[in-house]
């Protein structure tokens, strides 16, 4: 059964970063939604911005910004015919895997098989990443965590959909929910309904879904099936300040 994602996320103060893939009901677009929350200072201390084919994050002040790891990554490239989304730098791995023919048709895996989740126990924050082959529309996701906490045991799972139904996407984040320490997520991939919204519509309705306290950047791309173009959006809660 198909979720509603703005409903799920409209009642979950607090899942982290998230990654949703999905193809509109016409079939003609993937829909790529990237988003972190921050509860601490330095977390919230933070906006997207472009780059050549993606975006990176930087500190909304520069003077505020206590700690850079973890923090600042490029959580969107793109490689070719492929787009890169994660919650860390392991988009930088992914990136140069598949730049290097690393296990053709399996740069993925390999490329995460090199890393494991975030250290900050006692959360040890996973890292979610998703790749979409913007040419077929097919994508993947993967989340690398620990057991139940256990620093000493990594896991690592992907989730291929070669052929995504046309109305339906995949969603997954960080973690369940609020807590302490935060409980890592757990189990397949949501499965969301997509809808026929402009990438501008959709933005909206994630950014509006998600808690006010706790958001901090939104990130989404339509990528066009027929021609590969693509159109981004941005939302921050924050403005640079400048240096």
């Amino acid at each position: 059964m198909k979720e509603n994602l703005y409903e799920y996320l409209a009642g979950n103060a607090y899942p982290g970063r998230g990654i949703c893939l999905g193809k509109t009901p016409g079939g003609k677009k993937i829909m790529i939604a990237y988003f972190i929350m921050g509860r601490s200072t330095n977390s919230r201390n933070r906006v997207f911005a472009p780059i050549d084919g993606g975006i990176r994050t930087v500190a909304a002040d520069p003077s505020k910004m206590t700690d850079p790891h973890l923090i600042i990554y490029n959580p969107v490239l793109t490689v070719g015919n492929t787009t890169i989304v994660t919650n860390g730098d392991q988009t930088d791995t992914i990136h140069d895997f598949i730049v290097r023919n690393v296990c053709p048709g399996y740069s993925v895996e390999a490329a995460l098989n090199t890393r494991t989740f975030e250290d900050d126990g006692p959360n040890w924050t996973p890292r979610i990443s998703g790749v979409v082959d913007m040419r077929l529309g097919g994508y993947k996701l993967s989340i690398l965590k620990s057991d139940d906490g256990n620093e000493n045991s990594v896991q690592r799972f992907t989730f291929d959909y070669p052929e995504p139904v046309a109305g339906e996407g995949h969603f997954i984040s960080t973690y369940r929910c609020d807590g302490s320490p935060l409980p890592s997520f757990a189990g397949a991939p949501l499965l969301v309904a997509m809808d026929e919204e402009g990438p501008h519509i959709y933005a909206g309705k994630l950014w509006k879904a998600l808690n006010e306290d706790n958001k901090v950047s939104l990130f989404v791309r339509a990528i066009d099936l027929a021609d590969q173009a693509y159109e981004d959006v941005i939302i921050n809660k924050y403005h640079p300040v400048e240096e």
